[in-house]
């Protein structure tokens, strides 16, 4: 039993939050909500020109992520424990990163009146990771949107998830070292991760348990 009734796992892209979810979901007998990325028509021309293009990625995702959360305001959802793979205010981590000043104020009063309207969660699961595994990642998984990610910008990317969860206080907070976790392919690791998410705590929480070669 678990003391958390929504849970939502967030980090960077090619970090592993869906993979994590969905192992989360079957050891602890969970609903899962999954974002849903390649519906967006803008991303791919995102990718090849992020100046032209963010406006209409950024607006396409909001409006598609509030109507998602939207559906998880009905009760019955949290008979059972539901894990979701984005936090919906995350989509102001790529706004502030990629929108003009004019875009991110016209962005920034759309947002105001949708957040007001969004279920909190009850904690917050930050997979924290180097840019190289990113990389790494991202290539692994060979997405064909994603070929034109180039190393600056998830580099630029890594460092605003960074900024925005070290300042985040809306939840309780687990910061995982990611580079240092291989819960997709060492099932004990994937058990220490659910070994801390059984502990109920406030503020933020640290987990890293190789970190100094330990």
């Amino acid at each position: 039993m678990l003391p958390w009734r929504y849970i939502v796992v967030e980090g960077v892209i090619g970090v592993g939050k869906t993979s994590l979810v969905k192992l989360l979901a079957t050891e602890l007998d969970a609903r899962v909500n999954l974002e849903v990325v390649e519906e967006n028509p803008f991303l791919g021309r995102f990718y090849q020109n992020r100046a032209a293009h963010a406006f209409q990625t950024q607006i396409f995702f909001l409006l598609s992520r509030f109507r998602q959360q939207q559906q998880l305001t009905q009760p019955e959802l949290f008979q059972h424990l539901l894990i979701s793979d984005y936090l919906f205010a995350k989509d102001r981590i790529f706004a502030n990163l990629n929108l003009g000043d004019d875009e991110l104020a016209l962005y920034d009063q759309l947002a105001s009146i949708l957040e007001a309207r969004i279920l909190r969660p009850d904690l917050v699961v930050y997979l924290q990771a180097s840019t190289d595994l990113l990389l790494e990642r991202i290539r692994a998984r060979g997405r064909t949107f994603e070929r034109d990610l180039d190393a600056d910008y998830v580099e630029s990317l890594n460092r605003a998830y960074n900024f925005f969860f070290h300042h985040y206080q809306e939840t309780p907070l687990l910061v995982v070292g990611a580079d240092r976790l291989d819960y997709v392919g060492v099932p004990s690791d994937l058990q220490l991760l659910i070994d801390q998410l059984r502990e109920p705590f406030s503020g933020t929480r640290y987990f890293a348990p190789r970190a100094g070669g330990a």
